[in-house]
């Protein structure tokens, strides 16, 4: 067939030695050219990674990222503003990578239009937080802890209820960050069958703040 006998040639034209260039003109246009593809991958790999990508579309601007206006990630005494990328996106470049090809996906419900309406986002909504949970469950909240340190964390200015929970249940590693602050930048979805991440004897139901005043108190 013809395009055996193409794939031959080309594959006998690649492993066949260089008449005209010297081994050193081939390795250094090599490496310029890793250097050129590796900046120009890079380039649009952090492209993404900006507030304006993440928005770029209106299911992302008028619905995900107007919840995040006005709550305490957004506007603060300290003047700390966490993004999208902040809270979605690992910092580490293997981690990265692998977040980059799983919401690869994602560009599949905008392509379609499967969230477009807000009618579609809302029947979408526990979904889609339920599977970001799981996600920030399996890695220990890593985009938490990127700005939240244990270490760094002063209980002793914490109300009485964050601190009792963070010592009994955060630190003692029977909790993560997620388990415990969901909704905390977007709305929630309709909690029924989610369980509480922790449970306090001394409250008449379980631990979950709902309203928007308890979550950011603590």
């Amino acid at each position: 067939m013809a395009w055996r006998d193409r794939l031959k040639t080309l594959w006998r034209t690649i492993r066949r030695p260089s008449r005209t260039l010297s081994l050193g003109t081939l390795t250094l246009g090599g490496f310029v050219a890793g250097v050129v593809f590796w900046g120009g991958f890079n380039t649009a790999l952090e492209a993404t990674n900006t507030m304006t990508f993440c928005t770029s579309c209106h299911s992302m601007e008028n619905y995900v990222y107007a919840e995040l206006q006005g709550t305490i990630h957004d506007t603060n005494r300290s003047g700390v503003r966490a993004g999208c990328p902040d809270c979605h996106v690992p910092h580490e470049w293997t981690d990265k990578i692998a977040r980059k090809m799983k919401a690869s996906k994602e560009v599949w419900g905008w392509v379609f239009g499967t969230i477009d309406e807000p009618e579609e986002f809302a029947a979408h909504r526990k979904e889609m937080a339920q599977r970001e949970w799981k996600r920030l469950k399996a890695n220990n909240s890593l985009e938490c802890r990127n700005c939240h340190s244990e270490g760094a964390m002063d209980i002793t200015n914490q109300a009485p209820r964050a601190a009792r929970v963070h010592q009994e249940w955060l630190f003692a590693g029977k909790a993560t960050c997620i388990d415990c602050h969901k909704g905390i930048a977007h709305k929630l979805p309709d909690m029924t069958g989610v369980p509480p991440g922790w449970t306090d004897p001394d409250l008449p139901s379980p631990g979950r703040p709902q309203g928007p005043e308890e979550r950011y108190e603590d």
